[in-house]
């Protein structure tokens, strides 16, 4: 299914309805799922997400005024104003409209000046499953921005505005992962960031091996929940090693603090340690097409989510076990995402596709009681992939 085309096109088509005329434009940006590196991201360390083909689609026209019009499909075509010439606040009413508020308010405070725009805004990236449809949006909101205004801006500028909106003024303390692949992937290749120096390196994803996406269906959301105080505790190890981030320990230095620094907190650093390690090691791996060591890396990365930093669920964990009994060192499985719910990543043998998807139908409802929602995605280019 084309994915991309069915976002941009029902946003164009149906932009007239609300705004009675045709759209300048549409923007979209992708979700993305995280291979392996998972709440690395804010401590300086090291990522392997691919965007993936599920879009935020946004229509979008220029206005003679200073208001931003913004009608939301997918919230029953709740339709807000927000008028740049005042303070930008929450609204309450229509919390969604809180990523775009936060974005242009942004966007203010690194001294552009913004005319008005009608956005009808779509999407099909799952919401609540752990593949950043906030992100998506964040960054479809910024090239919609880019555009009308004519500012020129670069993928790695409109990630660290989205980021800074969903930071500031969403509420959620994310690292920079989610919009660097959603605004800069590319097709057909994760991207190893480096989240201090925000370089990525690019690997091709061996040809023959799908991101097999299975969603758990047990809904989690970030803000106000466990995600702030992992950061927390994160930085709490930083912190008792006098560093700036948990990036800058070793192994060995982190053994040495073991029955001296809060149990809990160890744990936590423990996993930020190793996944670090993991990561570099996977990119590597996925260089040289060794798909054994992916396997082996993504169910120690499993294994450390579950047992040292605490975020996988029983459903999760159950999922993992299923695909893992079909797979075996063929490919590779684990939670992805901020935890809590959400989904697992697998990558997968074309010609083990339908094994596993079998198994996880057959199976996944009986050990858990819920149903399994399963995607096959290939790597696609970010919605500021030419800048």
């Amino acid at each position: 299914m084309n994915h991309l085309g069915e976002a941009r096109n029902l946003v164009e088509e149906v932009f007239p309805k609300y705004f009675s005329h045709q759209a300048q434009t549409v923007v979209c940006a992708p979700g993305r799922v995280n291979i392996i590196g998972e709440h690395t991201d804010y401590n300086d360390g090291f990522v392997l997400p691919a965007a993936i083909q599920f879009y935020t689609a946004i229509a979008v026209s220029p206005r003679t005024d200073s208001f931003v019009e913004a009608v939301a499909l997918d919230h029953n075509a709740q339709r807000v104003r927000i008028n740049l010439q005042k303070s930008i606040v929450n609204n309450k009413d229509a919390p969604w409209s809180d990523y775009l508020a936060g974005v242009l308010q942004e966007f203010q405070k690194h001294g552009f000046t913004l005319s008005g725009m009608n956005l009808l805004i779509s999407g099909n990236v799952p919401q609540g499953a752990g593949l950043s449809s906030s992100a998506s949006f964040e960054i479809a909101i910024a090239a919609a921005i880019n555009t009308i205004n004519q500012l020129g801006i670069h993928g790695r500028d409109a990630a660290l505005i989205g980021q800074a909106a969903e930071n500031n003024f969403v509420g959620c303390r994310c690292g920079i992962m989610d919009q660097l692949v959603s605004a800069m992937g590319k097709k057909e290749q994760a991207m190893l960031l480096d989240c201090r120096s925000l370089e990525p390196t690019f690997y091709s994803i061996p040809a023959d091996l799908r991101l097999l996406i299975i969603n758990s269906n047990v809904k989690r959301g970030l803000v106000g929940s466990e995600y702030n105080l992992r950061r927390q505790q994160c930085e709490d190890a930083a912190a008792w090693f006098e560093v700036s981030a948990l990036r800058d320990i070793s192994i060995e230095q982190l053994k040495q603090a073991e029955g001296k620094l809060d149990e809990t907190v160890y744990k936590r650093a423990r996993h930020v340690v190793t996944e670090n390690q993991r990561t570099i090691e996977a990119a590597k791996a996925m260089a040289a097409g060794d798909v054994k060591k992916l396997s082996r890396l993504m169910a120690e990365s499993h294994q450390s989510m579950r047992d040292d930093f605490a975020i996988t669920v029983p459903a999760i964990d159950t999922l993992v076990e299923i695909v893992s009994e079909v797979l075996g060192s063929n490919g590779g499985v684990r939670m992805t995402g901020g935890g809590f719910g959400g989904c697992v990543v697998a990558l997968v043998p074309l010609s083990f596709i339908h094994k596993v998807t079998e198994h996880v139908a057959k199976e996944y409802e009986k050990r858990s009681g819920l149903q399994e929602t399963v995607y096959i995605c290939e790597a696609a280019d970010g919605g500021f992939a030419d800048s």
